[in-house]
């Protein structure tokens, strides 16, 4: 069976047009759309009580009283600021993939482009929620290199360094550039 070569041509276009577009923009909508507390609380996780801020109950600065506020668990707290997150990045990188490809003369089916949408936003929750991208590299054989590659960003009042296992220049970080490479590639 002869295809028609100009319309295999015009579908590798478009196919590399759409993964350069997200590729681009991922460093964009990733950390810079992203708000500073979805970006301090993505990462909760555990049974114990929270704020909305990611403050732990009983763990309030003296003088805040915070009697009535809202409470959930950290894990809830982390997947509610994930997924807050990886909306406002899926909408723009939905709307660049239509600016280019219209751009470009092509009007892909919006069908076609939720489906993109939907399973780049997937796998960007599950990688940035940290606790299965943690567990995928257990499994792979990556725990050593996870708890070794930590950064110290802080000291606290009382001069205590706190590691930092999930920012740049972290094996969780790492990992996941490495996935959404991986993802994008796809």
């Amino acid at each position: 069976m002869m295809t028609d070569r100009s319309t295999a041509v015009h579908g590798l276009a478009l196919a590399g047009a759409r993964l350069a577009t997200w590729d681009g923009l991922h460093p964009l909508f990733d950390p810079w759309f992203q708000a500073g507390r979805d970006a301090a609380n993505k990462g909760a996780c555990g049974d114990h009580l929270v704020y909305r801020d990611g403050t732990p109950v009983g763990e309030e600065p003296e003088g805040d009283d915070r009697t009535g506020q809202p409470t959930m668990s950290a894990t809830r707290l982390g997947w509610i600021s994930t997924a807050r997150h990886v909306a406002s990045y899926s909408a723009g990188q939905l709307a660049g993939a239509v600016i280019v490809t219209r751009t470009l003369g092509y009007r892909v089916p919006v069908g076609a482009l939720l489906v993109g949408a939907g399973i780049n936003g997937f796998t960007h929750l599950v990688i940035d929620k940290r606790q299965p991208l943690l567990w995928l590299a257990s499994r792979a054989g990556k725990g050593g290199y996870v708890e070794h590659c930590t950064v110290v960003r802080k000291v606290d009042e009382e001069g205590t360094v706190q590691i930092e296992s999930s920012g740049p220049g972290s094996a969780a970080f790492e990992l996941d550039l490495l996935c959404t490479k991986s993802a994008v590639a796809r």
